[in-house]
């Protein structure tokens, strides 16, 4: 178990700091970027986003997964699943220039025409260096990562920034979208010093195919639904509306989106070389499953508290619009970790199969939510999301005690106690920044009380989770 901690802290820091290097990047320019651009510029690429996400799906036909789960991968298995990748990227690419006029007229903008015949670009980019990412997760090298997204993040980040405040409004961001999409690519070839020979192995293809196939199907599912809430905000509201609700998820996302990736991409792995010993698994999956509790519910908790002077200081008067919802997404996405670790075990015993079927289960109840809501606006479309996201963790939770000898109420048991001491820290939140004047007062008071209660509160119940974060870190220290 040393050797599997160790990989675990090495790949959990490195992974951090790539998601959080770029994430921070990505968050800060989109700062600026919300300060100098309109709410309307970011629900023109807000329409398109269903586009682009289902088709970079199709891109990568779940081979990364298959190649990170294999126990040996070939050269020939790089070479098929990157020559796939390259030719489904360029189809995917000749499909949306070709459909972009309709989706304009679809949204009635002519101007999202031209934009999404050039933004689709990044689809064919983003295809040669799939599998680089693939063959670094493998081996859980997640500082090379590391150093190429912050790198391309930053740099296309400047230039994002200097378009918009030249006047180019929503172009600011496709050619910044562009820009990282070329930099990752460039900075990975560089730093990998490996590109894959394309090829087509028959044996490769039907590997890799049998267990991406119901990944690539199951991913299309969830991002349909994920997007379903752009197409329809876009079409039933204003672009501005959109616009709100697209900050809004962003912002309330980048805690609990960055804590899942960083755990799936470690965890998956890992997991992986443990998937014939029951006992060895069921323990590190106890533990990954504690920390993120108790890493990302006081995060999620907090930043619903902290709404107002969070949006109002970051981006302005004019986003106000998007407050309530924000506060409303955070309960929709803070049990992401929990459901993506259940997953991953159902990925690392090979029941893509399964993955699938939970996921039409869990997007037809979404799908009847979703448009049972449309009548009470944007905020109670987001309040439903909330309530979804709910229902699909205990779904989750149904599918994974299948494989490990741990109940419902066992899982609920490693989470309640992170989440009731973060539902107390809110609270203590709340009433303390009550008697601040000042969104930047109640912001930094806010976040230094609900530090201080919370670790305070963890020590003094003395909560495994604790124990555990101190154990790895004295750990990695030595």
């Amino acid at each position: 178990m040393s050797s599997i901690a160790s990989q675990s802290i090495k790949g959990v820091i490195w992974s951090a700091v790539e998601r959080f290097s770029l994430q921070g990047v990505q968050f800060f320019i989109g700062i600026v970027l919300a300060r100098l651009l309109s709410p309307s510029d970011f629900g023109m690429i807000g329409m398109l986003t269903i586009f682009l996400s289902i088709s970079q799906i199709f891109v990568d036909c779940g081979f990364s997964n298959a190649l990170i789960r294999e126990k040996e991968v070939t050269d020939q298995d790089y070479g098929t699943a990157f020559l796939l990748n390259f030719l489904i990227s360029v189809a995917c690419f000749g499909i949306l220039f070709a459909i972009a006029p309709f989706v304009a007229d679809f949204y009635q903008l002519p101007e999202l025409e031209l934009v999404m015949q050039v933004v689709s670009l990044t689809l064919i980019i983003n295809a040669l260096f799939t599998v680089h990412k693939a063959k670094l997760s493998r081996a859980v090298d997640f500082k090379t990562q590391s150093k190429a997204s912050f790198g391309a993040a930053l740099l296309s980040g400047i230039f994002g920034v200097v378009l918009a405040y030249c006047g180019f409004g929503v172009w600011s961001l496709v050619w910044q979208s562009i820009a990282n999409s070329v930099l990752n690519l460039l900075i990975f070839s560089v730093l990998l010093r490996w590109f894959p020979k394309p090829c087509f192995n028959k044996a490769s293809f039907h590997s890799l195919f049998s267990f991406g196939s119901k990944l690539l199907v199951s991913s299309l599912i969830h991002s349909v639904y994920s997007n379903l809430y752009n197409l329809v905000i876009g079409k039933k509201f204003t672009a501005s509306d959109l616009g709100y609700y697209t900050r809004a998820d962003h912002l309330s996302s980048f805690p609990s989106l960055n804590v899942a990736s960083i755990l799936s991409r470690v965890t998956f792995p890992i997991l992986s070389k443990l998937q014939d010993d029951n006992e060895k698994l069921l323990d590190v999956y106890k533990k990954y499953l504690q920390l993120s509790c108790f890493s990302i519910f006081p995060l999620m908790i907090g930043l619903c508290v902290l709404a107002k002077p969070t949006i109002i200081l970051l981006l302005g008067e004019k986003w106000s619009g998007a407050i309530i919802l924000m506060q409303l997404l955070c309960f929709s996405t803070i049990f992401d970790p929990v459901c993506n670790i259940n997953l991953n075990l159902l990925y690392v015993k090979g029941r893509s199969d399964l993955v699938l079927k939970l996921e039409i289960i869990k997007k037809t109840i979404a799908v009847i939510i979703l448009f049972a809501s449309i009548p009470y606006g944007v905020t109670g479309m987001c309040f439903g999301k909330a309530f979804y996201g709910v229902i699909a963790t205990f779904l989750n939770m149904i599918y994974t005690r299948r494989f490990i000898d741990l109940s419902i109420w066992g899982q609920l048991k490693l989470l309640t106690p992170s989440f009731m001491l973060s539902l107390l820290m809110g609270g203590f939140i709340w009433l303390v920044v009550g008697h601040c004047s000042g969104d930047l007062m109640q912001l930094i008071v806010g976040v230094a009380v609900g530090i201080g209660f919370y670790f305070a509160s963890a020590y003094l119940f003395k909560m495994s989770s604790l124990q555990m974060l101190i154990s790895l870190a004295k750990r990695r220290g030595k």
